[in-house]
């Protein structure tokens, strides 16, 4: 028996006016769960598509139990036993939970001389499969009656029922509720003793030292190093991902909170199921977290404020005068951002430039004679966001879609920053974010704060909630459940009692 399950020997993978991956070695041991480490950016994600048969790598061999195999696509690589749990989420929404399942590979059966998909099995095998994994959920459900934690637990069981030799992971927690993770790690453990090898991409520590049992790191498309998990400190680790110390992840806090800015009263959603007689008041230079499980209807909340979910009562107050909200563009002109959960879903347009994407909330403001665009003031503007965040990328005309997730997170932070909004929401701003660039994230709130900008970050992790808000907000289906004023008082157990106050 070989003693890797898979070996990539000398990557190399470059990109017009970058090199994104330059010389990497990885080597995953049968039944382990192999954690691949880096920043965002550092190329982990691009290593994994080469290994899928997404990306054509320019130089570089793959090894399967010691056995050199070429890998022409996605479904080469799934015949020859890989399968990968992607970042971005890409759910046909319109089909159901068992179609999303067995997209491309339906089971058939002959009816005469036709050949027709056979639903009978596909959704038995999709409940089985489920099943395995302590889902409960209806295979012949829509799936976009499904949150995106959920949407996220159905393409780990599709790539759990290909009963693949390597797993590829990336980022598959960032959606996911801590009860959906527990799932999760038992199934990897079950999968682990079967002797599957696993790659799993994550920017959690607790979660890279709870389940991984080797380590490699990467920065800047180069090979770090491998280690076994136990090493390895938090901090070491860290400390190798970005070449540098990072003392404390959390800036401290500076900013002055000053008078009332937004008054939100009685807000309820149209949906019965959702968010209801939700009230709760927002300063100048405040930071205001709200916490809660998935489900608890906080990003129902922030959309029904942002005008993108219809309001069945309530009253929204800005400085005082009473507005109304019926579309994002009524919000904007209220002074409003909201920097959404779903990057991918509706937040970057893929098929545009980076410059696009920064300018399409500003181009209105940027027009010469009323009608042309002011090409030079955009470029400026674009091109210090880019300074100003880190975003890595060769130039503001590179296409959104070519970055790695945290640099597109980054630049939607920069569509907003450059509309200069009184009031910021954000819901979930680090999710799928290295630790390198969360620190930048939240300089960037401390510095909006100081400035006197009002924040709403919605967060699901308990020490950014902690860390990061001046007061937290805790909801629980639907309803405003309680709101702790005094940082001494944030605790997660009190969080956690207000987030499960039913």
């Amino acid at each position: 028996m070989a003693e890797y399950k898979l070996e990539l020997k000398g990557v190399c993978k470059s990109f017009p006016g970058v090199k994104a991956l330059d010389g990497v070695n990885l080597s995953v041991r049968p039944g382990s769960v192999h954690a691949l480490m880096g920043e965002n950016g550092a190329g982990k994600s691009t290593l994994m598509k080469c290994l899928f048969g997404i990306y054509k790598m320019d130089e570089g061999e793959i090894y399967i139990d010691g056995q050199k195999v070429e890998i022409r696509d996605p479904d080469d690589a799934m015949a020859k036993g890989i399968a990968m749990v992607h970042q971005e989420l890409q759910p046909v929404l319109a089909r159901s939970v068992g179609e999303n399942m067995y997209l491309g590979r339906f089971p058939v059966k002959k009816i005469g001389p036709l050949q027709v998909i056979d639903h009978k099995t596909m959704y038995s095998e999709t409940s089985r499969w489920l099943s395995e994994l302590g889902l409960d959920y209806d295979p012949k459900a829509l799936l976009s009656s499904l949150s995106i934690g959920q949407m996220q637990m159905v393409e780990i069981a599709k790539a759990v029922s290909h009963e693949a030799k390597v797993i590829i992971f990336d980022e598959p927690t960032s959606s996911l509720s801590d009860k959906e993770v527990d799932f999760l790690f038992k199934v990897m453990n079950d999968l682990r003793d079967r002797g599957v090898a696993m790659i799993y991409i994550s920017h959690k520590m607790d979660e890279i030292k709870r389940i991984s049992d080797d380590i490699t790191i990467m920065r800047d498309g180069t090979y770090v190093g491998t280690w076994s998990a136990d090493e390895l400190t938090t901090d070491q680790i860290i400390a190798k991902m970005v070449g540098r110390e990072l003392t404390n992840i959390y800036p401290e806090h500076k900013h002055e909170i000053g008078d009332v800015i937004m008054e939100v009263e009685g807000l309820t959603s149209i949906h019965e199921k959702s968010f209801r007689d939700v009230s709760f008041t927002l300063r100048r230079g405040e930071i205001l977290g709200f916490g809660g499980l998935v489900g608890a209807q906080r990003t129902e909340l922030m959309e029904g404020i942002f005008g993108i979910r219809h309001l069945a009562a309530g009253k929204i107050r800005i400085n005082g005068k009473e507005v109304s909200i019926k579309h994002p563009s009524d919000a904007m002109d209220a002074g409003l951002g909201m920097i959404t959960e779903d990057r991918r879903g509706n937040g970057i347009v893929g098929c545009l430039s980076i410059k696009d994407n920064v300018g399409i909330s500003v181009y209105n403001k940027y027009l010469k004679s009323g009608f042309v665009l002011d090409h030079p003031a955009i470029n400026k503007v674009v091109n210090d966001s880019i300074d100003m965040l880190s975003i890595k990328t060769p130039s503001m005309q590179e296409l959104i879609q070519n970055l790695s997730g945290g640099n597109q997170q980054k630049v939607i932070v920069a569509r907003w920053l450059a509309n200069n909004p009184d009031i910021l929401i954000m819901d979930e701003p680090t999710r799928g974010i290295d630790v390198g660039a969360k620190h930048e994230i939240y300089e960037i709130m401390e510095r909006l704060a100081q400035q006197g900008k009002a924040i709403i970050m919605i967060s699901s992790e308990m020490p950014e909630l902690l860390g990061m808000a001046d007061r937290v907000c805790v909801m629980c289906s639907g309803r405003l459940t309680g709101e702790i004023h005094d940082k001494a008082d944030m605790t997660q157990e009190k969080v956690m009692a207000y987030a499960t106050q039913f």
